[in-house]
C-alpha cells in the first residue's frame, strides 16, 4: 500500500495526496505533518515500534470538504486519490487512481466559493517579440470564460487586477510586475512548452468549443490569447482528469462595449473594497446588493466590473429597473419566491461532473418549484408588449418534468453519501421497493408468515427466534408434535420443543439479509441515472439561471433605489453632467440620508474643467466621488442618489484620490500620485471623467504647484475643449486661471467661521475658497493648544510679510521671511518643589498602620488641601 501511496506522490510532487483508505482520507511522511499543522488534526504514526515510525493522519471520506476548504484557503494544492474499484471484489490491492487535483482556481465545491463572487483561474502570455500578449480566465464553477487580446501588455496585467484570480497561470521564468504587487492570486508556474504551444492550444480550444475554426469564437488572429487558452484547457485536463465539457462558449472581451474602469479607479472609489482592503460595508457593492440569489449577486459583480458604454443595454436595464421600482407588492412577491431558489449555474456543473450530492439535487428541485410560482407572480401583472420581461416570459422553461422527476425520486432528508442507500422514495422503482419493504419492515413480513402459519396448522402456538447458526426458526412445543405440517423441516430438538424451518422462510431470510446491500446498491445506480439524465439538461439549467439572475438583478437595482431613494437619470450622448441634489450612497448609507447634505454640479461645454478648493475634511473628496459613482451606477442601469440627473456617457472614468508608500515596491506617496497621473493623461479620451485630488502634493511646493498647473493646462487642451475632470486642490494660485483657461470653473466647499473655530457647510458653491483653514482642523483633530495658538503666530507673520514679498510659494516666502520673524517666547524654567505630603508619605510606615489610623490621616490630608 505504501509503495501505491509512494508512486502517487511521484506523479503528484507539489501536492498533498489524500489517499482513500476504507472510510478516511489518509496522509503519510511531509504530507501528514504539513496537514496535521495546517487544519490543527491529531498526527499519529503507523508502525510506531520501529525506529523510524512513518508520520501519519487522516480524516473521515464523508466529512473532507471543510479541511479541504482551509487547505486551499492557505494556498496549498491537493491531490485526491480514490479507490476505483469495490475493496469487497479486490483481489490483493485495492486499485486507486488520483481522480482530480484541487487548486485555488478549479473547486466547484459550495465549502471552497464564495457564493456571490467569481473564482476565476486565469492565464497571461506575453511575447515580447511581436508585443502583444492575451489574458484569459475561466469561472471553472459555472463554465463561463473569456479573455483579453491587447498590444499593451500593462492593460493585460490592469485586467488581471480586475477580474481578481483566485489562481494565475504563468510561463516559467515570468513573475509578477513589482507594481502589481497587490495582485492576491496564486501564481502556478506552468512550462511554456507544453501549456504555451500555439499549435496544441489551437487544438484544445477547436476541441472544447466543438468547433472546425477560430474565426467562430474571434480567435483566429489572436496567437496570444489562443495560447492563454490553451494553457487554461491543458491546466483543467491536468487536476480534473475527466471530462470537462461544460463550458459555455468562450466569448473574448469586447472592450468597446463597456465602460473602462481601472484597477485603481475600482480602489480609489471603494467599488467592491474600502480603502483599508476590508470588503462589506463602506462599498458601493455592498449598497447595491440587495439581489436574493447567488447568480443575480454574480451578475451585478460583473456589471460594477463592466458596466455598458451603450444606451442600448442600459435603457432596456433601466426601464425594468423602473418597473420593479413602481409595484412593490410586486418586488416583494418576486423577492420571496427567488429566496427559495439556489445557484443552479454550480449545481448543474456539479451534476456534469459527477460531484453533486444528495443535497445538491434536493436543492435543484427546490429551486425548479419556485419556477411555476415566480412565473405566475410575474405574469399577474399587465406587462407591455415590447418589454424586456414579457420577451424573457416568452422563453421561460418552467422544467416541470425535471421537477416531478425530483419529486417522484428522492426522500425529503437523505443521508450524505450516496452509498449509504436511503436516497430514494417507495414508488419510484418496484425492484427498489420490495428492497425497501424488506429493509424497513422485515419484521412485519415475518410476523405476517407466523400468523399465517398459526392460522394453517391450526397449532396455537408458534414462536419466531433467531440465532446465528441456524437464522430464523419457528418454534413449537412437543405436545403439538403430531399436529406439525409437512413442509416443515426440523434443525434442533430441545427439551420441550422441537425449532423447524419452512422454504418460505427460508426464502424470506434470503431476502432480508441481502436487501440491505443490494438496496444500497440499487441505489447508487439509480442515483447515477439519474444525475445523466440532469446532466443532458443542463443548457436548459444554464439558460434560466440567466434568466433568473436578470430578474434578479433587475428587483435588486429596483429595492435599492425604492429604500434610498434614488431617482432614475436621464442618459445621452452628449458631454453634459447635471446633478441636482446629488448625494454619495456609501457616505449616506453610513451616516444616513438625514445627516447627509446633497450637492449640485454642472458640467458643460464652456465648463469642462472644474477646479475645487476648501479645508480638509469639508468634503471634497466626497463630492469627487460620488459624481464618479453615479456615473458608474447610471451605465450599469441603476437610479442614482440625485433629485435629478442628466449623464453624458462615458467611456472610462479615471480616479486619483489620495495616494499611500508602496515601500515593498520602492514606491513613494508621490511616486504612486506620478504614475496614476500619468496613466489618466495618456489614457483619458474627450468621453472620459477624470477625478483628481490634491495633485503634486508629495514634493516641494513649487515642484508641487508646478505639476498640477501643468496638468490643468494639458487636461483643458485635450479632447478638442477639455477633458472632463473634478480636480480638488489646496493651491490657491491654480483658482486664477478661471478666465485663462477656456472651460475652467471655481467651486468650492462652503465653510463658516463662528467663535473662532469652523464649521463645515458641505455644501458646493461657486468660486474660490480663500484660504485652507489648515490650523482650524488641526485643532479639531485635537492638537494641543499651545501648538494651535503658536501655529496662528507664525501664519500671521507669514501672511503679514508675503505681502511685501509677493511671493507665490511657502518655500520662497519661508527663505525671505524666517531671519526676520519673532521666536516664540521662552518659557522661564520652575524650580523643582516637594510637595509636603510627599515627605510625609515618605516617612510612613505602612505595614504598621491600622485601617482607621489611615483613614484618619487621608482625612487630614485632604482638609489640609482644601485649605
Amino acid at each position: 500500500m505504501l509503495e501505491q501511496y509512494l508512486r502517487f506522490k511521484e506523479e503528484n510532487p507539489d501536492a498533498l495526496l489524500f489517499f482513500r483508505m476504507g472510510d478516511f482520507y489518509e496522509l503519510f511522511f511531509e504530507d501528514a505533518e504539513t496537514v496535521a499543522r495546517a487544519v490543527q488534526i491529531a498526527l499519529t504514526s503507523r508502525n510506531s515500534k520501529d525506529d523510524n515510525p512513518i508520520p501519519m493522519c487522516g480524516v473521515p471520506h464523508h466529512s473532507i470538504e471543510p479541511y479541504l476548504a482551509k487547505l486551499l484557503e492557505q494556498g496549498f494544492k491537493i491531490a485526491i486519490c480514490d479507490q476505483i474499484e469495490d475493496p469487497k471484489q479486490a483481489k490483493g490491492l485495492v486499485q486507486r487512481a488520483v481522480t482530480r487535483v484541487l487548486t485555488p482556481g478549479t473547486v466547484v465545491e459550495d465549502s471552497n466559493l464564495k457564493a456571490k463572487t467569481h473564482n476565476y483561474l486565469a492565464a497571461m502570455y506575453w511575447d515580447s517579440n511581436r508585443n502583444s500578449g492575451g489574458l484569459a480566465w475561466v469561472d471553472f464553477s459555472t463554465g463561463e470564460w473569456s479573455g483579453l487580446f491587447s498590444k499593451r501588455e500593462p492593460e493585460l496585467w490592469q485586467w488581471a487586477m480586475k477580474v481578481a484570480p483566485s489562481e494565475m497561470l504563468l510561463a516559467q521564468g515570468c513573475t509578477v510586475p513589482p507594481q502589481y504587487g497587490d495582485l492576491s492570486a496564486q501564481v502556478t508556474a506552468v512550462p511554456p512548452g507544453t501549456h504555451f504551444d500555439l499549435n496544441r492550444a489551437r487544438d484544445r480550444i477547436l476541441e472544447a468549443q466543438d468547433i472546425v475554426s477560430l474565426e467562430t469564437i474571434d480567435l483566429e488572429d489572436k496567437k496570444e490569447l489562443v495560447r492563454a487558452c490553451g494553457a487554461l484547457l491543458l491546466y483543467l485536463e491536468q487536476t480534473q482528469k475527466g471530462n470537462f465539457n461544460h463550458l459555455g462558449e468562450f466569448k473574448p472581451l469586447n472592450l468597446g462595449k463597456h465602460l473602462l474602469l481601472d484597477e485603481v479607479t475600482e480602489r480609489n472609489l471603494e467599488i467592491f473594497r474600502r480603502l483599508d482592503g476590508r470588503t462589506g460595508l463602506g462599498t458601493l457593492w455592498k449598497v447595491l446588493d440587495r439581489t436574493m440569489t447567488p447568480m443575480g449577486g454574480r451578475l451585478l459583480e460583473t456589471r460594477l466590473r463592466q458596466p455598458w458604454r451603450d444606451l442600448g443595454p442600459i435603457d432596456k436595464t433601466m426601464d425594468m429597473v423602473e418597473f420593479f421600482f413602481g409595484r412593490d407588492s410586486l418586488r416583494a412577491d418576486v423577492r420571496h419566491e427567488l429566496d427559495s431558489v439556489y445557484d443552479m449555474e454550480r449545481l448543474s456543473t456539479r451534476v456534469f461532473l459527477g460531484r453533486a450530492t444528495p443535497k445538491d439535487f434536493i436543492a435543484l428541485r427546490q429551486s425548479l418549484s419556485a419556477l411555476p410560482r415566480l412565473r405566475a407572480v410575474l405574469e399577474a401583472e399587465e406587462l407591455d408588449e415590447a418589454s424586456e420581461l414579457k420577451r424573457v416570459l416568452g422563453k421561460w422553461d418552467d422544467m416541470d418534468d425535471l421537477s416531478v422527476l425530483l419529486h417522484n425520486a428522492l426522500v425529503d432528508s437523505p443521508p450524505p453519501v450516496i452509498t449509504d442507500g436511503g436516497l430514494f422514495k417507495q414508488g419510484y422503482d418496484a425492484e427498489l421497493d420490495e428492497y425497501i419493504e424488506l429493509t424497513e419492515h422485515g419484521e412485519a413480513r415475518l410476523k405476517e408468515l407466523q400468523q399465517k402459519e398459526i392460522e394453517e396448522s391450526g397449532i396455537p402456538k408458534i414462536k419466531m427466534g433467531f440465532n446465528k447458526v441456524f437464522g430464523y426458526y419457528l418454534e413449537i412445543s412437543k405436545a403439538y408434535q403430531g399436529d406439525v405440517p409437512e413442509h416443515f423441516i426440523r434443525r434442533q430438538t430441545l427439551v420441550n420443543c422441537e425449532r423447524y424451518i419452512t422454504p418460505e422462510l427460508k426464502e424470506l431470510e434470503d431476502k432480508m439479509l441481502t436487501a440491505s446491500e443490494k438496496r444500497k446498491s440499487l441505489e447508487y445506480n439509480l442515483f447515477q441515472k439519474l444525475r445523466e439524465t440532469l446532466a443532458q439538461s443542463r443548457g436548459r439549467f444554464l439558460f434560466m439561471a440567466g434568466v433568473i439572475a436578470g430578474l434578479d438583478y433587475w428587483q435588486s437595482l429596483a429595492e435599492s433605489a425604492r429604500v434610498n431613494d434614488w431617482t432614475k437619470p436621464e442618459l445621452h450622448d452628449g458631454m453634459e453632467l447635471e446633478i441636482e441634489a446629488g448625494r454619495h450612497p456609501v457616505v449616506e448609507d453610513s451616516m444616513g440620508a438625514a445627516n447627509y447634505i446633497p450637492n449640485d454640479l454642472k458640467i458643460g461645454q464652456d465648463r469642462r474643467i472644474l477646479l475645487i478648493t476648501g479645508p480638509n475634511m469639508a468634503g471634497k473628496s466626497t463630492v469627487l466621488r460620488q459624481v464618479a459613482i453615479m456615473t458608474i451606477m447610471a451605465q450599469i442601469g441603476s437610479f442614482v442618489p440625485a433629485r435629478s440627473a442628466k449623464l453624458g456617457l462615458v467611456d472610462r472614468v479615471f480616479s486619483r484620490v489620495g495616494a499611500s508608500d508602496n515601500l515593498a515596491q520602492g514606491q513613494s506617496t508621490f511616486m504612486v500620485e506620478m504614475m496614476e497621473t500619468a496613466r489618466i493623461l495618456r489614457q483619458a479620451t474627450m468621453r472620459s471623467l477624470v477625478i483628481l485630488d490634491e495633485i503634486g502634493r508629495g514634493t516641494s511646493t513649487f515642484d508641487g504647484l508646478a505639476l498640477a498647473w501643468s496638468v490643468v493646462e494639458e487636461l483643458s487642451k485635450r479632447a478638442r475643449g477639455g477633458i472632463r475632470t473634478l480636480f480638488a486642490t489646496h493651491y490657491h494660485e491654480l483658482t486664477s486661471l478661471e478666465g485663462k483657461i477656456e472651460g475652467l470653473r471655481n467651486l468650492n466647499i462652503a465653510v463658516k467661521e463662528w467663535k473662532g473655530d469652523i464649521v463645515f457647510l458641505r455644501k458646493l458653491v461657486p468660486g474660490a475658497a480663500d484660504r485652507s483653514y489648515g490650523i482650524e482642523v488641526a485643532k479639531l483633530a485635537g492638537v494641543p493648544k499651545p501648538v494651535v495658538g503658536r501655529a496662528r503666530e507664525i501664519l500671521a507673520q507669514l501672511e503679514e510679510k508675503s505681502q511685501d514679498t509677493k511671493s507665490i510659494t511657502v518655500d520662497r516666502v519661508c527663505q525671505t521671511l524666517l531671519p526676520g520673524m519673532v521666536p516664540a517666547p521662552q518659557q522661564p524654567e520652575m524650580e523643582a518643589q516637594t510637595h509636603p505630603i510627599i515627605g510625609e508619605l515618605e516617612g510612613l510606615d505602612i505595614d504598621g498602620m491600622t485601617p482607621i489610623e489611615a483613614l484618619t490621616l487621608l482625612h487630614r490630608w485632604k482638609g489640609a488641601v482644601k485649605g
